[in-house]
C-alpha cells in the first residue's frame, strides 16, 4: 500500500512540475526547422488593439504609435474602444492622423473588437497587441521580415515584463514569463509555437477565422496558422513591453479569467486540435492540457502524503494535516521572500484550476477590466 501511495505522490509531483522543467528538456529532442528570414523583405500591415478604461497609459501608447508610423509611414492603425467610461476614447478619437478608432457602444468585451477591427483591415498582415503595451521601435521592421518564408502564417513577438523587482507577485510573474518565452522559443525552433500572447502577435489576414465572442481570441487567431498548415513561430527580435501586476488580488482573478477563457477556447476548438500534425498535439498537451490541471495534481498529492502519514501513524497523519491546514491559513497571506514566492506559484495553480472549473461548468467571461496594479 504504502508502495503504491508513494508511486501516486510521485506522479502528481511529476505532473505539477512537468510543463515547466520536464516538457523544455524533451521539446530538444524534437528536430529543428528552419525559417528564411529576409531582412529586405517588406508588406503591409495593420496594428490593432482594444481598450477599456485606459486612459492612464493612452499618452504614452500614443507617443509609442508616433514612433512606430515614423518610420512606417503606411502602417495601418485601428482601435477599438469598449465602452470605456474615462478619457481613453476621447484621447484616441484626437489622433486621426495616428489612428482609427471604432467606438462599440458598450460592453462587449475584446474578441468581439478584435472582430470588428479585422473586418475593417487593410494590411496583409494584422499585428495584435494590447493598450497598455509598448512596441519597440523596430518591431515592425522586424517582423516583416519573418513573413519572407510563404510558410510562416503566424509570428509571436518576445514580450519583455517591467517592474518585477516590485512585489512578490510581480516576481514570480517576471519569472514566470520568462520561462513562457524560452518555451515558445523552444517551441518554434522544432516547428509550432502552441498559441500567442495577445500583448504581441501577428498572422497573415487571409487565415482570420471566424469565431464566437465567448472565446479567447489571442488562442484561436494565433492557432490559426497550425490549422491552416503554416508555421506558428516566435521571433526573438519583435519586441514589446508591459508592466507586471503587482496586487496578488489582481493576478489571481486575472488567472482565473484567462483560464476560464482559455479552456472555454479548448472545447471550442476540438475539431480542429485533433487534426493536428503528432508533433504539435504533443506539445499542446504539455504545454497547455497539463499545466491546466496543475492545481488538481498538487491537491491530490497533498491529500495522499496526509493519509500516507497517517497509515504510517495516526499521530504523524494528524501532524501533516495539521502543517498543510497551518499553510493554507498562512500562505496567502505570506507576501515576501521564498515562502512568498512558493505562495505566489501554489495560488497561481489553484487560480487556473479554478477557472478551468468554471469553464467545465458553462462559465466563461467576455469582458475585462485593466488591472489597476501595473
Amino acid at each position: 500500500m504504502y508502495y503504491i501511495l508513494s508511486l501516486l505522490i510521485g506522479l502528481c509531483a511529476l505532473l505539477v512540475i512537468y510543463p515547466y522543467l520536464i516538457y523544455p528538456l524533451l521539446l530538444r529532442l524534437l528536430p529543428a526547422r528552419a525559417v528564411a528570414r529576409d531582412p529586405a523583405h517588406s508588406c503591409s500591415a495593420t496594428l490593432v488593439f482594444c481598450a477599456y478604461n485606459e486612459g492612464g497609459v493612452m499618452a504614452e501608447k500614443l507617443k509609442n504609435i508616433e514612433t512606430l508610423k515614423a518610420r512606417h509611414p503606411d502602417l495601418e492603425v485601428l482601435a477599438f474602444d469598449d465602452g470605456s467610461s474615462d478619457s481613453t476614447y476621447e484621447q484616441l478619437a484626437a489622433r486621426p492622423d495616428l489612428l482609427t478608432v471604432v467606438q462599440g457602444g458598450g460592453r462587449n468585451g475584446k474578441a468581439h473588437g478584435m472582430k470588428r477591427l479585422a473586418a475593417r483591415a487593410r494590411g496583409e498582415i494584422m499585428i495584435f497587441t494590447d493598450a497598455n503595451v509598448l512596441l519597440d521601435e523596430t518591431a515592425v521592421s522586424n517582423l516583416f521580415a519573418w513573413y519572407a518564408d510563404p510558410q510562416v502564417g503566424g509570428v509571436c513577438g518576445t514580450l519583455k515584463y517591467l517592474g518585477a523587482g516590485e512585489s512578490a507577485t510581480a516576481s514570480v510573474g517576471g519569472l514566470y514569463w520568462r520561462l513562457e518565452e524560452k518555451l515558445k522559443s523552444q517551441e518554434s525552433h522544432t516547428g509550432n509555437v502552441m498559441g500567442a500572447d495577445g500583448s504581441i502577435f501577428s498572422l497573415r489576414r487571409a487565415l482570420y477565422p471566424e469565431f464566437p465572442d465567448t472565446v479567447l481570441d489571442d488562442l484561436t487567431v494565433s492557432m490559426a496558422a497550425v490549422f491552416a498548415g503554416k508555421r506558428l513561430i516566435k521571433a526573438d527580435d519583435v519586441i514589446a513591453y508591459e508592466r507586471l501586476v503587482a496586487s496578488r488580488g489582481e493576478e489571481f482573478s486575472r488567472k482565473v479569467r484567462i483560464a476560464a477563457r482559455a479552456y472555454h477556447t479548448h472545447m471550442h476548438l476540438r475539431p480542429q486540435l485533433a487534426g493536428m500534425a503528432p508533433a504539435d498535439k504533443f506539445k499542446y498537451l504539455s504545454r497547455k492540457v497539463i499545466r491546466w490541471f496543475g492545481g488538481l495534481f498538487l491537491i491530490l498529492g497533498a491529500g495522499l502524503t496526509v493519509l500516507t502519514a497517517a497509515l504510517i501513524s495516526p499521530l504523524l497523519g494528524l501532524a501533516a494535516l495539521a502543517l498543510l491546514l497551518a499553510a493554507c491559513l498562512l500562505g496567502p497571506r505570506i507576501k515576501s521572500g521564498p515562502a512568498g514566492a512558493i505562495a505566489e506559484i501554489v495560488l497561481a495553480l489553484l487560480a487556473t484550476l479554478l477557472g478551468v472549473l468554471r469553464a467545465l461548468r458553462g462559465q466563461t467571461v467576455v469582458t475585462w477590466s485593466p488591472a489597476k496594479t501595473r
